[in-house]
C-alpha cells in the first residue's frame, strides 16, 4: 500500500474509517526524515490493512500543533481512533516490524478502561 499525504482535511476521514493508523511527521528539509521516508514506504507494502500516512509539517504547522510535534521525524500510531504510541526519531525497519505488531496485539479493552481508569482518577483529584 502506497502512503496516504494526510492533511488537516483529510484527517478525520483517516482516523475513522481505518483501525490502524501509522503518522510520519517530516519535512523537505530533515535529513533523517528524508532516510526514514524509503523504510517507512517499504514497510507500507508488507502492511496492507494498517494505513501508512504521512504529514509534511512545512505545509500542515497547525496540524504538527495539534499532535504536539517538537521534533522530526516523529511517528504517531492509532489503534480504533485512540493515539497508542508517539515517538521523535527515525526507526529501523526491524523496529518498524515490531512496533506495527504490537500495535495489533493490543487489547483495546485494556487500553480503553485504563484511560477511564486515568480520567476518573484526575477528576477525583
Amino acid at each position: 500500500m502506497a502512503t496516504v499525504q494526510l492533511t488537516k482535511e483529510n484527517l478525520n476521514e483517516v482516523i475513522e474509517n481505518n483501525d490502524i493508523i501509522l503518522i510520519d511527521f517530516w519535512a523537505p528539509w530533515c535529513g533523517p526524515c528524508k532516510a526514514f521516508g524509503p523504510v517507512y514506504e517499504q514497510t507500507s507494502e508488507k502492511y496492507p490493512d494498517v494505513v501508512f500516512a504521512k504529514c509534511n509539517t512545512e505545509e500542515e504547522q497547525e496540524m504538527g500543533g495539534m499532535f504536539g510535534i517538537m521534533a522530526i521525524p516523529t511517528l504517531v500510531a492509532f489503534r480504533e481512533k485512540i493515539i497508542v504510541f508517539k515517538q521523535a526519531g527515525m526507526l529501523p525497519a526491524e523496529a518498524l516490524d515490531e512496533l506495527i505488531t504490537k500495535v495489533n496485539e493490543l487489547d483495546m479493552d485494556d487500553v480503553r478502561k485504563q484511560i477511564a481508569d486515568k480520567e476518573a482518577e484526575a477528576e477525583g483529584s
